[in-house]
């Protein structure tokens, strides 16, 4: 099996990085030097991996690494229109990321063995959450990040790879169970505590971390996978509703002990410019979602053009704003098609899962999926004011290096595990 159909749609990924970098170059000025290696360094580093997965029979799905192309080359040229500093960092963080990348592919070909220390991932995750409420330095609301200086790392980026990984192993080890349930409850079938009590309480110590951290918006994206795995596993809608009835009471309890997400709440709840006759911090959490909103409806259908619009006005528009970015500068459709991207590496991914061999396997390419989505729906529904902000990263597009590279790490293991189901295909 050759990796033809990845590479010619690698090569068109990087043209609209070159027509990116150009435009870009025109609007902003510089050295043009810097500007051709900052676009051709990148989609030469896509095309090596790709050339190397060829000559090593890599047989995964080769409609995976071209949206995430796609997705990196976008994050460049916006990075660069808005930040060129931003963008300096994208760029080593990107090709730290494809490094990664290429790693977990070889790393972990016999990735079931993974498995097998469920309890140590959230003994890992638990250590790795709790860890910045003592060290940790606050950005926008959350106290989630630790500083070493020369870079900020985001461990609850990380940790969201441990909890699939535990999931995905408890939930493998104990399916019949959870499906069947060994209690009868009002004519409901219901397994034990045995079954129920580690994975609840490795979902409560990652919620209650992360209200802690006050990342309410990564504890979102946390509870959605678990609930989207636990139904993979059991299919069973009396999970998902008691899921849910448990998200509307935390909601409620954050909205209450909580300033950021009150306030949250209420801009998206209300009009969002009667916070400009409120306190300073009052209004600097409307204002974004106010110039979101400007920016959003000044794209129009075809955009105002890269370098014609304004969307600095949006203080955060590098991380959690830049969609708005991209939609004022090219369009509903512009905006479209990155969604439409995102909901094809879902597929994908889906893909992938029902493929796979094993319970483990499906669960596991299942979760990253379920995960990856969430995470582009919540924050895309935020800046157009669908959902309350959460304050996440687009993946693979808004400014990060924790984030970047978590995301090519699960990338990677999606990519091992097609390979693995393919390879024993008959």
């Amino acid at each position: 099996m050759t990796r033809k159909d990845e590479t010619r749609l690698l090569l068109l990924a990087g043209m609209f990085l070159a027509a990116g970098a150009f435009a870009g170059h025109l609007w902003r000025g510089g050295d043009a030097r810097m500007v051709f290696i900052g676009a051709a360094v990148p989609a030469l580093a896509f095309l090596l991996v790709s050339v190397l997965w060829q000559a090593l029979g890599v047989k995964a799905d080769q409609f995976l690494l071209p949206p995430v192309a796609v997705f990196s080359y976008t994050s460049l040229v916006f990075l660069y229109r808005l930040y060129p500093e931003y963008a300096f960092r994208q760029f080593f963080w990107l090709l730290a990321g494809l490094v990664f990348l290429f790693l977990t592919t070889r790393l972990f070909t016999r990735y079931r063995w993974l498995s097998e220390y469920k309890y140590i991932y959230g003994l890992m995750g638990a250590f790795a959450l709790i860890t910045p409420i003592f060290f940790g330095v606050e950005q926008g609301g959350a106290k989630s990040w630790l500083d070493f200086r020369f870079f900020h790392l985001q461990p609850s980026e990380f940790v969201k790879i441990l909890l699939v990984l535990f999931l995905a192993s408890f939930l493998s080890e104990n399916k019949v169970i959870l499906t069947r349930g060994t209690h009868s409850v009002l004519g409901l079938t219901l397994p034990g505590s045995r079954e129920w009590g580690p994975l609840i309480g490795m979902w409560g110590i990652s919620l209650i971390l992360l209200v802690f951290q006050r990342d309410l918006g990564t504890a979102l994206i946390y509870f959605g996978t678990f609930l989207a795995m636990v139904y993979v596993a059991t299919a069973r809608v009396l999970y998902i509703t008691s899921g849910l009835a448990l998200f509307t009471a935390g909601g409620a309890l954050s909205y209450l002990l909580f300033d950021h997400v009150r306030q949250r709440v209420n801009i998206w709840l209300l009009n969002p410019y009667n916070f400009i006759e409120l306190g300073d911090r009052e209004y600097n959490q409307a204002y974004q979602v106010i110039q979101s909103l400007f920016a959003v409806g000044a794209g129009g259908l075809t955009g105002a053009g890269l370098g014609a619009g304004y969307p600095r006005f949006i203080p955060a528009v590098h991380t959690d704003f830049i969609f708005a970015a991209i939609i004022e500068e090219a369009g509903l459709m512009g905006g479209l098609g990155i969604v439409l991207l995102y909901v094809i590496f879902v597929y994908r991914g889906l893909k992938v899962a029902l493929e796979a061999r094993d319970d483990f396997s499906k669960l596991l390419a299942s979760g990253l999926t379920a995960l990856m989505g969430l995470q582009a729906f919540i924050i895309i529904a935020g800046v157009t004011k669908l959902l309350p902000l959460t304050g996440v990263t687009l993946p693979f597009i808004s400014y990060g290096g924790s984030s970047l590279v978590a995301n090519f790490i699960i990338l990677g293991i999606l990519i091992v595990i097609s390979h693995e189901a393919r390879s024993h295909e008959r």
